[in-house]
């Protein structure tokens, strides 16, 4: 198994509330992996733990077979884990050619001077024209980000957050919020991420993770329900019952 992204046993108990109950995962290097559950199935937890947001009550988080556990979220984002989240993280009174160049010059260790930077820096100017041109962020370098489409905006965060370069990319809901009309432009960007890039997906919307995903797992109640392919999962009565409903694939 070539697993860069895992949990052993992960458990996290608020007071009397168990909201991570003995998770075991892999996420394989390479994965297009999405996580579902019902509402407070334990999900945002989850993906806390694995970021570095809380810390366990019990277990271990591994990534590249490192433990990082006990690793703040800045150490890991150096180490290649990154998310977006389920509400934009963004600088909204920024153009989108500062936030992306900021992202950047961070990771560069010039974060203190990205605008200045740009005049002089080619690891950063390249960098930048990279990424606004493989999500489709050129013809809005200059706007504001607080000026454009949600959509749009998501876009931008799912951008800045692979300008970090990352080999575990976890998406918390990109489509949340977004119109029907402004998807298609959202999910492109999200396919065409590099197949060397890791990716968890925690979704919603049933479409999307059968379209995206060849491995999902379901988290029940802070538990591992089931694990495997889509056709797998839409088939398994525990899931339907749980949250797929019958209906949902026949």
């Amino acid at each position: 198994m070539n697993a860069v992204l895992e949990t052993r046993g992960l458990v996290k108990r608020f007071g009397g509330i168990t909201a991570t109950d003995d998770v075991s995962f892999m996420l394989q290097r390479g994965a297009r992996h999405a996580l579902i559950g019902p509402n407070g199935a334990g999900k945002t937890t989850l993906v806390n733990l694995l970021t570095g947001v809380l810390a366990p009550t019990s277990g271990a988080v591994m990534l590249k077979g490192e433990d990082i556990t006990r690793l703040p979220r800045a150490a890991r984002v150096r180490r290649g884990l990154t998310r977006t989240f389920q509400i934009s993280q963004l600088c909204a009174s920024m153009t989108v050619l500062e936030m992306i160049a900021m992202v950047i010059a961070e990771r560069l260790g010039r974060g203190a001077d990205a605008l200045r930077a740009l005049d002089s820096d080619s690891r950063l100017i390249e960098g930048v024209a990279e990424i606004v041109t493989q999500f489709r962020l050129v013809d809005i370098l200059d706007e504001r980000i607080d000026r454009l489409a949600y959509g749009k905006r998501r876009q931008i965060e799912i951008a800045a957050a692979f300008a970090t370069r990352p080999e575990v990319l976890l998406l918390d809901e990109p489509a949340a919020g977004v119109p029907e009309a402004e998807r298609r432009e959202l999910l492109d960007s999200i396919a065409a991420l590099p197949a060397d890039v890791s990716v968890l997906l925690i979704e919603h919307d049933m479409d999307i993770v059968f379209r995206f995903a060849t491995r999902i797992t379901v988290l029940v109640n802070g538990r591992v329900l089931a694990e495997g392919d889509p056709p797998a999962i839409a088939a398994d009565s525990r899931v339907r019952e749980a949250y797929l409903g019958e209906a949902a694939h026949g």
